[in-house]
C-alpha cells in the first residue's frame, strides 16, 4: 500500500516563524502603522493639503492657530503661464500652485470687481479692504499692458497667452463663488510662518523613512563586506577589520555623525551618508560573529572540497544562513537613524529649511511649549515617538520569530 507522506507537526521554519509573527498582535499592529507611514510618504504631495514644493504655502496672517482652524479664502489666478505638471514629477516634488490664495472675512461684488475685506488673523478685527478685477481672479493675464474692455455686461480681455477672450461678468462672478472661494480647513493647525502643520508632518515623514532606508542600506553594505571577510578569512584580516570597529565604537555615534556632516557639509543628501558610514559596525560585529560560527560546519568544509570559490562560499552558502539576525539589527538600526536625524535637525545640522522634517519642527517650536501652542512641537514629537516605537516593537518580535530554539517550542 502507499505510504503517507510525514509531516512534522511545526513545518519549515520559515512558516514557523511566518505563523509566530502573525500571532503577535503588537507586532502586527506596528508593521500596518509603518506600512501606512511607508504609503503617506511615498503619495505625500498627492494626498497633503498643501502640495506645493516642500509644502511651504504661507500665510502670516494665519501664524500659529490651533487644529481644526477654518478660514475663508480667495484664489486669484497668478498672472503667469500654467505649467503641466507630469503625475510622478509632482508626487516626488510637488507643483507650483497656480492660485495666490487670500484668507478673506467678507466679499461682495461691484460692477466688474470683487471687493474683499481681507482676514488679519485677529478677531473682530477688520482687514484692508481691496478690489480685484473680474477677469483677472478667474485668469492669467499680461502683467504688463492689461487692456478690459467692458460692454453690454460683457468683458473682453486678452490672456497671457495672447487669445481674445469674451466672458459675462454674471459668469465669472458665479464661477468664482461656486470655485474660487473656498474653506480652508487646517487639521492640525499653522505653524509660526502660517504653514499646514498636517502637510508638513507628512512631507517630513518622507525624510525620516529614507534616512532609514538609505542609511540602513549603505550600513548594510559595508558591515556585511567587512563582517564577511573579517569572519571568514580571520588572521589578520580579522585584526585589521577589528581594528576599525573597535576605534569607531569607541566614538559616540553623535559626535561621530556630527564629525562626518561637518565634513560633507549640511544637507539632505549628506544625512544619509553620515548615518549610514556610523551605523555599519554593529552589522559587522553581528555579521562576523555568525560566520565564525558557521565557517566551520560540514556544509562550508563540502564546498572547499569541492573547489567552490570563496567568494561563492560567503555570498550562496554562509550569508543567507545569517541573514536573521542581521535583519533584525536593521530594525534597531532603522529606528536609530530616524533618532539620530531628527536630532541633527534640531541642532541645525540636518536637513535645511525650507525642507521639512520632524526633528527641524521641533527645533523651531520648542520654544510654544511654554506657551499655549505646544501642539507645534508635541506633533511632530509624537510622530517621531510612535515611528521610533513601530520599528522597535518590529525589530524584538523578528528577532522572537526568527529564533530558532523559540520557534521550535
Amino acid at each position: 500500500m502507499f505510504r503517507k507522506k510525514q509531516y512534522t507537526a511545526s513545518g519549515s521554519l520559515s512558516k514557523l516563524a511566518l505563523r509566530k509573527l502573525s500571532g503577535n498582535l503588537i507586532a502586527m499592529v506596528a508593521m500596518v502603522f509603518i506600512v501606512l507611514l511607508m504609503v503617506i510618504s511615498i503619495l505625500a504631495y498627492l494626498i497633503t493639503p498643501d502640495s506645493t514644493p516642500f509644502a511651504n504655502q504661507q500665510f502670516l496672517e494665519l501664524m500659529t492657530k490651533k487644529p481644526g482652524f477654518k478660514v475663508q479664502m480667495l484664489k486669484v489666478h497668478k498672472n503667469e503661464p500654467v505649467q503641466q505638471s507630469w503625475f510622478i514629477k509632482k508626487m516626488l516634488f510637488g507643483k507650483k500652485n497656480r492660485y495666490t490664495y487670500i484668507p478673506i472675512n467678507t466679499y461682495f461684488f461691484r460692477n466688474d470687481s470683487i471687493i474683499v475685506e481681507g482676514y488679519t488673523g485677529v478677531p473682530n478685527e477688520k482687514g484692508e479692504i481691496t478690489a480685484y478685477h473680474l477677469a483677472d481672479v478667474v485668469y492669467a493675464l499680461p502683467a504688463e499692458k492689461q487692456t478690459i474692455a467692458v460692454q453690454n455686461n460683457k468683458l473682453h480681455f486678452t490672456d497671457i497667452d495672447g487669445n481674445l477672450k469674451t466672458a459675462d461678468i454674471s459668469t465669472l462672478q458665479t464661477e468664482i463663488v461656486d470655485k474660487l472661494i473656498v474653506s480652508k480647513k487646517f487639521y492640525l493647525g499653522t505653524d509660526r510662518f502660517g504653514r499646514d502643520v498636517l502637510s508638513q508632518i507628512i512631507v517630513g515623514s518622507r525624510v525620516s523613512l529614507s534616512v532609514g532606508f538609505i542609511s540602513v542600506f549603505i550600513s548594510l553594505l559595508i558591515g556585511i563586506f567587512l563582517g564577511s571577510l573579517a569572519g571568514y578569512f580571520r588572521g589578520w584580516v580579522d585584526n585589521v577589520v577589528m581594528w576599525i570597529i573597535n576605534v569607531i565604537w569607541s566614538i559616540p555615534t553623535l559626535l561621530l555623525v556630527i564629525a562626518v556632516t561637518f565634513v560633507l557639509g549640511k544637507g539632505f543628501w549628506q544625512i544619509f551618508v553620515a548615518v549610514g558610514l556610523t551605523m555599519w559596525v554593529e552589522v559587522a560585529r553581528v555579521v562576523r560573529g555568525q560566520i565564525l560560527s558557521i565557517r566551520e560546519k560540514e556544509f562550508v568544509e563540502a564546498g572547499v572540497a569541492l573547489g567552490f570559490s570563496n567568494t561563492r562560499i560567503i555570498f550562496r552558502h554562509i550569508l543567507p544562513n545569517v541573514m536573521a539576525p542581521v535583519i533584525v539589527i536593521s530594525a534597531a538600526n532603522f529606528a536609530s537613524a530616524i533618532l539620530i536625524e531628527a536630532g541633527l535637525s534640531f541642532l541645525g545640522i540636518g536637513v535645511q529649511p525650507p525642507m521639512p522634517s520632524w526633528g527641524g519642527m521641533i527645533k523651531e517650536h520648542f520654544g510654544y511649549v511654554i506657551l499655549d501652542s505646544a501642539y507645534l512641537a508635541i506633533i511632530p514629537g509624537v510622530a517621531i515617538m510612535l515611528t521610533v516605537l513601530a520599528f522597535m516593537i518590529t525589530g524584538n518580535a523578528l528577532r522572537d520569530a526568527l529564533d530558532v530554539k523559540m520557534v521550535n517550542k
